[in-house]
């Protein structure tokens, strides 16, 4: 039976599940400790990182166009190489990897929220970070419709509001802030970019919106290059705005709330809460945004055998199994993990996946059409900046080190050992008559 057209996603739509994955994982939550690393120069790595993801999009658009499915990125794995153990460790860390991009911007909601309306306490930040993704678990279970809906009307307000703060910020800015004399070394700006390049991972959730597109060979492309974009732009414009207008020392001071911060010297208190009731959105956006492929990344792998039949399942023929298991593991990571540590995870499993599959790439590149020139850079250009920030910066946090290691050694016990039970439940079936 065909799909009414009125099921389908427009590219607009399709780009704004993208934009609201980014705006709300990276301007919001990630401007104080991208500070830290690369002090004023952070538009620069905002610059470098959209290239990045360009370079990364590039390689995602062409193999959207001619591989599109409800799987998206863990659907090009296995069409470069195979659905073996390899496929089957990244699509296990690709799931972990939108727990943890989702539960970053849940945590990044609960701050923002219990400055708003509490006294700031940890607790009240861990209980509207619970609160944002249980809500946003109920709008994905209604549908892909109601997730494009809810992020249209997010982006909207959000990037409105972001380009007057933009605007206001640019124009009463102090270029002595911005002096390139006061910037840090290259290794730390490039250090830096692997936390900057985490603000763009919304881009890869557009690849699962293919199942939800009329002509996802022509649409899946422009979606992705659009929401790369507009997320380019605006924060560009943003950095040299808030690091224009505040030391380096106050961004860092400020966190989380740093464009609520910055808005105050133009906008006054007003200022201050306008950007922080838009970060609420933004934040809303990117969780709902980051559930978003759970339910259609889960049924597509347990289709292909990655993953158990279990993650297919729907509950009261609604309730998918894949987002409700992504859900309370978004909750778990919100509760026991502080926002830097979860952008630092995040940031090394996503540059991992995204080098994994440029890599497959190479493999299909005659099928694709893709220039092998452009995908020797987006590969050596992602593993350049995932084994910098290793080595510079993630190797001096102890706990997130050892969780990273975890992941990626749990991600390997899980498809070994569905692998072998797998097995073991056919060679009785085979040896029947």
């Amino acid at each position: 039976m065909t799909t009414p057209q009125t099921a389908y996603l427009t590219v607009r739509q399709a780009a704004f599940i993208g934009v609201g994955a980014m705006v709300g994982a990276g301007i919001f939550a990630l401007l104080g400790a991208a500070g830290e690393v690369a002090g004023a120069a952070v538009w620069l790595s905002f610059l470098l990182a959209g290239v990045i993801a360009a370079l990364q999009g590039y390689s995602f658009a062409k193999l959207g166009a001619r591989y599109p499915s409800a799987g998206g990125l863990l659907e090009y794995m296995a069409k470069g190489f195979g659905n073996g153990h390899l496929t089957g460790v990244t699509s296990w860390l690709t799931y972990s990897a939108n727990a943890i991009v989702t539960a970053m911007v849940a945590v990044s909601f609960g701050g923002y929220a219990s400055a708003l309306f509490t006294d700031e306490s940890a607790g009240w930040g861990k209980f509207f970070a619970a609160l944002i993704i249980a809500v946003m678990t109920v709008v994905n279970v209604v549908g892909s419709k109601l997730v494009a809906g809810a992020q249209t009307v997010i982006v909207y307000v959000v990037v409105g509001i972001l380009v007057l703060f933009a605007v206001v910020t640019l124009a009463n800015m102090d270029p002595s802030l911005l002096a390139p004399s006061g910037y840090p070394p290259l290794r730390d700006i490039v250090s830096s970019v692997a936390l900057t390049f985490f603000a763009f991972l919304g881009f890869g959730i557009i690849t699962f919106t293919a199942k939800d597109l009329a002509e996802p060979a022509r649409q899946l492309p422009r979606a992705m290059f659009l929401a790369l974009s507009i997320a380019t732009v605006i924060y560009i414009a943003i950095a040299l705005g808030v690091f224009g207008t505040l030391t380096v020392d106050e961004v860092i001071d400020s966190g989380g709330t740093a464009l609520a911060v910055a808005a105050q010297p133009s906008l006054g208190e007003a200022g201050y809460w306008l950007m922080a009731v838009t970060a609420l959105f933004a934040t809303a956006g990117a969780t709902n945004a980051g559930l978003y492929p759970a339910a259609g990344l889960s049924e597509r792998l347990a289709e292909t055998g990655q993953f158990p039949p279990l993650m297919a399942r729907r509950f009261g023929r609604r309730v998918s199994a894949g987002l409700l298991f992504e859900a309370i593991a978004c909750v778990l990571l919100a509760v026991l993990f502080d926002l830097d540590a979860i952008a630092s995870i995040g940031s090394a499993v996503a540059l991992l996946i995204f080098t994994l599959i440029t890599a497959a790439h190479f493999r299909v590149r005659a099928d694709t059409g893709a220039s092998a020139v452009v995908l020797t850079i987006a590969l050596a250009s992602a593993g350049v900046v995932l084994l910098t920030f290793v080595f510079t910066t993630l190797i001096h946090e102890t706990a997130s080190m050892i969780t990273l290691l975890a992941i990626l050694g749990l991600s390997v016990a899980l498809d070994v050992g569905w692998k072998r039970t797998s097995a073991s439940q056919a060679r009785p079936e085979a040896a029947a008559p």
